[in-house]
């Protein structure tokens, strides 16, 4: 029976090749050509062009901007020519507004979203894991995503001042609510998408269950945790002006509702344009933060 094994096995097993080619390759006719690598389809000039469009848009739109205020077709109360905006801009940076500085009232923002995304990445990171891996976490924790995900965070605002006042807190907690969901879901979508043969290699080697999590999971589920972060942040970010209406003293939302009652209206876009640009940073250094840790993520 040994033998015969044997022998049934040298009949399966392919030839061997002299030449250092497989054998299960099939050899190519004379003249044709192999098949062609696949390249990236972002080129240099590609590149370029496209962020020449974006310059030029961005131009164009502050031409009309320009014209729109110099041809006194909106009333400045209403829409402030650039330069008026551009002096509120450099004056809120050297002497203040409302008792603070521009920097500073960047940094009070900022401190509160990386506030509530650090809370997020030790909450919503574990959730997404045990959401993807076991479904006794997906039945249990479903329910509870599901709740917090369709509902405006803006509409917890009540309920959480009356729970913790009207504190630094509360305004964590709003931006938390914000974020707490799309990292979730992103890094429960990265874990229930690891190749199973890449976990049962792990585990035949040995690999213990947290080992498993730590060097097979969490790499492959790495790209969608980033994407949830940058989805989460840019969340997290557009509700924090909302969050800080309340009871602040610092920061970009209590700047803006600031001039907006004194209907300083160059300074509230001055504010506004100090967001998208500062959402503009955060987006860029996820973006980087993904090329660094996962350069091999797209290009396969």
């Amino acid at each position: 029976m040994k033998e015969r094994a044997l022998a049934a096995a040298e009949v399966a097993l392919p030839p061997l090749c002299t030449d250092g080619a497989s054998a299960a390759t099939p050899a190519l006719p004379a003249g044709a050509d192999p098949a062609p690598v696949r390249r990236s389809r972002r080129t240099p000039a590609g590149w370029l062009s496209l962020n020449a469009l974006r310059l030029a848009t961005i131009l164009a739109l502050l031409t009309l901007w320009w014209a729109a205020s110099a041809l006194q077709l909106v009333p400045p109360l209403f829409l402030p020519p650039p330069a008026a905006v551009a002096r509120q801009a450099a004056t809120a940076w050297s002497d203040g507004f409302v008792d603070a500085t521009l920097l500073q009232h960047i940094l009070a923002s900022l401190g509160r979203v990386f506030a509530a995304l650090a809370l997020a990445l030790v909450t919503a990171i574990p959730a997404g894991i045990a959401i993807g891996l076991s479904p006794v976490a997906r039945g249990i924790l479903d329910p509870i995503i599901e709740f917090l995900r369709p509902i405006p965070p803006l509409a917890y605002l009540p309920l959480i001042v009356i729970w913790c006042g009207i504190g630094e807190l509360t305004k964590v907690l709003i931006i938390l609510i914000a974020v707490f969901a799309p990292v979730a879901i992103a890094t429960a979508a990265g874990v229930a998408a690891v190749p199973p043969d890449r976990v049962d290699a792990a585990r035949a080697l040995g690999a213990s269950r947290a080992q498993v999590i730590r060097l097979v999971i969490l790499p492959n589920a790495l790209p969608a945790i980033l994407t949830g972060i940058r989805i989460g942040l840019g969340v997290g970010w557009s509700t924090l002006v909302a969050a800080e209406l309340v009871a602040a003293t610092r920061g970009l939302g209590f700047m803006i509702q600031s001039a907006a009652q004194f209907l300083r209206t160059d300074i509230v876009v001055m504010g506004i344009f100090v967001v998208a640009l500062v959402a503009i940073t955060l987006e860029g250094l996820v973006r980087l933060a993904e090329r660094i840790f996962v350069p091999w993520h797209g290009k396969l």
